[in-house]
């Protein structure tokens, strides 16, 4: 709203009637008593089950993070696969899955595999009814044995190098000279091979 000519100054009364607009939090103390009340209940009904869903081990976005091994959104369609587990029966023991991440990299599939099939061999699936335990149900003997709810912790797979002299082959060993010619290797691979495929045709029908 702008001023502009010899007009009068605007007097907005925005202060009228304040009262109505405030809102008071006094019973904040009690709602926080009754909301700890409720989830100590809920834990209660839900029985023994771990404290969090079990989450993939992931590398952190960008060069900056990407030597930190994290905790990720859920587990792949393809780790689940090979860890032989079903989608819907892993949401259902405590397993997080995120059917959009894709694995980029043969080790990370294969931390994760690790990761799922160490959860799976220590978990305990209590029956629904003890005098008709279903498929997938513990033993007997297993569901007497003792359980935990801690969560699965995440391990660096990186174990760094002790400090060593550095060799000769090393110190001659020109980095930037080998990362070039691999670029030109890859960039120029499929015009050398047609380059290749031409010249034996042409020794072939010399030889005819």
């Amino acid at each position: 709203m702008g001023f502009r000519h010899n007009n009068v100054l605007h007097a907005n009364h925005f202060r009228k009637d304040w009262q109505r607009h405030v809102r008071t939090w006094f019973d904040q103390p009690g709602r926080k008593l009754r909301r700890r009340q409720a989830r100590k209940t809920k834990a209660a009904t839900l029985g023994v089950r771990p404290t969090s869903l079990l989450r993939p081990a992931v590398r952190g976005q960008t060069i900056r993070y990407n030597r930190k091994v994290r905790e990720g959104r859920g587990f792949t369609l393809a780790e689940l696969k090979e860890a032989g587990i079903g989608r819907k029966e892993a949401r259902g023991v405590g397993i997080s899955v995120d059917h959009r991440r894709r694995n980029l990299s043969e080790e990370g599939k294969k931390l994760n595999v690790e990761r799922l099939q160490a959860y799976k061999a220590k978990l305990v699936v209590f029956p629904r009814k003890a005098s008709k335990p279903k498929k997938g149900d513990s033993s007997a003997e297993d569901l007497q044995a003792a359980t935990t709810r801690a969560a699965v912790p995440i391990t660096n797979p990186y174990v760094p190098e002790a400090p060593r002299k550095i060799t000769d082959e090393e110190r001659s060993f020109d980095a930037y000279k080998a990362l070039r010619n691999g670029r030109a290797d890859a960039r120029f691979a499929g015009a050398r091979k047609a380059r290749a495929a031409k010249k034996e045709e042409e020794e072939a029908a010399k030889k005819k």
